[in-house]
């Protein structure tokens, strides 16, 4: 794909301003960092970012039990929400594979709203438009809705004085407005840090960010982009689709069980999924951090003497830890676990590694 052919948000006129970089991701043009991916991660660590993310996909369910029918396809249990919650959930094949992993918001019985990832959207509505009943639209609104995170301990401070409210549980979403504009606030976030995501009309984005913009630099933060964002989510051990979660990787290898209604009556996939479990996964998502000095890479072999015992899925350097660190599916049959030592082939050099749980870093989403 050509940077002529990739789509661009409804603010890239103001991050070309703030001096951004840019790459394609998920077919969108993204910005990458604007002043240096280490001072933006720390940035959220300690203080506070900004990232614009409306490249996410967006998708209404409305009519007559619209939840009901939400509930019955995707991996999490609705049921143990209610209006005005958020739920992280999976859209699985009948084979237990993961098409995306996405957030479902709870409008009321009768209206779901979904924030897939980009490139995943056409997929999960085209899946969930086969088998809804009659009476029930799903609506593609990818364009309709922007979407910025505003993430780490003082990004209460900043929505606090924008006048949007921050008083709520993690996962809760309410409906605001700013200067007279309707703004979804949800108190979610990818990074692991106190924080909210924030969803205005594509046509209002532009207002929002900006006045966003001001309060974080007035907070000490600064705008971050998608290289701060990867390096925060790895330090958390968050599965990214496409690397540690995808129609050939399980939830329960990548550690996402816990977003499978293993009680619920139907959900896609679910008895290829209650059959793994029962078996035991093949490979499980696990942390690896460097113990030498080197680049941890996706796609590198995990080794023990001769034999391989997985592959990495990710991998960067954490400016938390100053040090390399990957997340890696071992095999299950190797036996390894947390504070053994494996090694990484990065280019034809062995890299020493401990094994780890994740996460890297302990998060401080309360």
């Amino acid at each position: 794909m050509t940077d002529e052919k990739l789509l661009q948000g409804p603010i890239h006129a103001v991050h070309v301003e703030l001096g951004a970089t840019f790459a394609p991701f998920g077919g969108w043009e993204m910005p990458v960092s604007y002043a240096g991916t280490v001072g933006e991660h720390t940035a959220v660590r300690t203080a506070v970012g900004l990232f614009d993310v409306s490249h996410l996909g967006k998708a209404t369910i409305k009519g007559s039990g619209a939840a009901a029918f939400v509930n019955s396809a995707l991996s999490n249990d609705l049921g143990r929400i209610r209006p005005g919650k958020a739920q992280y959930t999976l859209c699985c094949t009948p084979d237990g594979g993961v098409i995306d992993d996405l957030i479902a918001y709870y409008v009321s019985d009768d209206e779901i709203f979904l924030v897939p990832n980009a490139a995943n959207t056409a997929a999960v509505v085209a899946e969930l438009q086969k088998v809804a009943p009659e009476g029930l639209s799903i609506a593609d609104e990818h364009r309709e809705y922007a979407v910025f995170a505003v993430q780490g301990p003082k990004s209460a401070e900043v929505l606090t004085a924008l006048g949007l409210p921050t008083d709520m549980e993690y996962m809760a979403y309410t409906d605001a407005e700013w200067d007279g504009r309707p703004v979804r606030v949800c108190r979610t976030g990818y990074t692991g840090e106190h924080g909210y995501e924030l969803l205005p009309r594509w046509a209002d984005a532009e207002a929002v960010f900006r006045a966003l913009v001001a309060q974080v630099q007035a907070a000490g933060g600064q705008a971050a982009g998608l290289g701060a964002r990867d390096t925060l989510r790895t330090e958390m051990g968050y599965p990214l689709h496409g690397h540690e979660l995808s129609v050939e990787i399980s939830p329960l290898q990548a550690r996402t069980g816990w977003a499978v209604g293993w009680k619920k009556p139907e959900f896609w996939g679910k008895d290829a999924l209650v059959k793994e479990k029962a078996e035991g996964p093949r490979r499980i998502l696990l942390g690896l951090k460097a113990l030498d000095r080197g680049v941890l890479r996706q796609g590198q072999a995990v080794m023990r003497g001769d034999e391989q015992v997985g592959e990495t899925t990710s991998g960067t350097f954490s400016p938390t830890l100053k040090v390399g660190i990957a997340l890696a599916l071992l095999d299950t049959a190797a036996g390894i676990e947390p504070g053994a030592e494996v090694e990484v082939d990065v280019r034809g050099r062995r890299l020493r590694c401990e094994v780890v749980k994740p996460p890297f870093v302990a998060p401080n989403t309360a």
